[in-house]
């Protein structure tokens, strides 16, 4: 079998190694040093804001925001329904209930008008919620200005899941930077990648001091190990954030690979329209400029001759082809089956039509044209209608894809 094709693997630049190197030569290898203050200070000046503290993960961050903003047993939070469980879990973490929001059409994020619907049927019932965790996911920026209106109106703080979107903005502003904490994450999968490791951002100087400090495990200040308050052992190292800074130097190109990779999935989705299909792809709403993290599909079997994204899933994965269903909605999880719920069911219908397609920005011409081949088979075309060579011939890093104008 042909070498298996990943939805979203590593890309690593030209510099990562000489900063592992530098950090090894010096023998910094523990959890703090200068790679980690470097690193720090690209994503403070790269998003525009005042303070960064790097840690182990972006659930480590949303968790730390949890602690930050004093959320605690029987508290309410809102969230994001249509993400993943990393958005919600740390809300368990502090034994808190969380109340999902469902997403709009436009953007498939957090619906302004379920939430303010939400938090005005909570305060009827006496119930004022601690915080709200807006996603923008697959990186486009939900209607997050609308949305940070919203919880100023009723004092409630906004943790900015921004995990899947850095480089995203809205209006020129970076996500991640709207709400009073925000949140990255260096997941092997992501735009860079640090192998692991997330980022808790505020311009709110005491706040990501004080993240830091429950960071590395709450130590006070004395010549012996004294500990007034729990901490967490939830800084990055300084060996994997040598890995970020060469990242942070090559993320603007990264950005124009995933958002080539989506034109050219569009291009070739657009010619199915000669043969009776409408494959949908999500637009980059006015205002809004998306990372495209990951190129993501919407598959109406009614639209498509019966043809369901469980049978495009299905046909790559037999050629060893990684694809994914959308995120199952929170409020479907079996973990949160008791939370409370407000929508329309416009995530549920999402994650019932929708995939995921690989993302890489570093496949061959050779896997691009594997992936074409597959989804050609699907439509039963013939020899001349076949797309595929034509497909393969794509944007290197943005702008307009002469070859590819059907």
């Amino acid at each position: 079998m042909d070498k298996r094709i990943s939805l979203s693997r590593p890309h690593l630049g030209y510099k990562e190694t000489e900063f592992i190197k530098e950090a090894l030569a010096s023998n910094w290898v523990a959890p703090v040093g200068p790679s980690v203050d470097s690193f720090e200070e690209d994503l403070k000046a790269y998003n525009k804001v005042a303070h960064a503290a790097v840690l182990s993960s972006g659930t480590a961050a949303i968790h730390l925001a949890m602690r930050l903003l004093n959320v605690k047993p029987g508290d309410y939070v809102l969230c994001q329904s249509f993400t993943f469980c990393a958005s919600a879990n740390p809300i368990l973490y502090m034994g808190a209930h969380p109340v999902f929001i469902d997403s709009e059409k436009e953007t498939w994020n957090m619906s302004p008008a379920h939430l303010r619907l939400a938090i005005e049927d909570l305060l009827a019932k006496g119930i004022r919620p601690k915080a709200c965790i807006p996603v923008h996911l697959y990186g486009i920026p939900a209607k997050i200005a609308e949305i940070v209106n919203i919880c100023n109106e009723f004092d409630i703080p906004v943790v900015e899941d921004a995990a899947e979107s850095l480089g995203s903005t809205l209006n020129g502003q970076r996500t991640g930077t709207f709400g009073k904490l925000g949140v990255y994450s260096f997941n092997g999968n992501k735009i860079i990648t640090t192998s692991g490791g997330g980022a808790l951002v505020s311009d709110d100087a005491d706040i990501i001091q004080k993240a830091r400090f429950l960071a590395t495990q709450a130590k006070d200040p004395a010549p012996h190990y004294q500990h007034s308050e729990l901490g967490y052992n939830y800084r990055l190292s300084n060996i994997s954030a040598s890995i970020g800074r060469g990242q942070m130097l090559i993320i603007e190109e990264r950005i124009a690979q995933r958002r080539a990779n989506f034109e050219r999935y569009k291009a070739y989705f657009d010619h199915w329209q000669n043969y009776g299909y409408c494959i949908e792809l999500p637009t980059e709403p006015e205002g809004t400029f998306c990372n495209r993290w990951l190129t993501t599909i919407l598959v109406d079997p009614e639209k498509n001759k019966g043809l369901t994204y469980h049978d495009i899933r299905l046909a790559l994965e037999r050629d060893n082809i990684e694809s994914r269903p959308l995120w199952k909605p929170m409020h479907l999880q079996p973990l949160f089956q008791k939370a409370p719920f407000y929508g329309d069911g416009t995530s549920e219908a999402l994650f019932n039509s929708g995939l995921c397609l690989p993302s890489s920005t570093n496949m061959s011409e050779e896997e691009w044209g594997r992936i074409f081949k597959v989804l050609d088979q699907l439509v039963h075309r013939s020899p001349k209608a076949n797309v595929s060579k034509h497909a393969t011939k794509h944007v290197k890093l943005g702008g307009e894809c002469r070859n590819c104008m059907f």
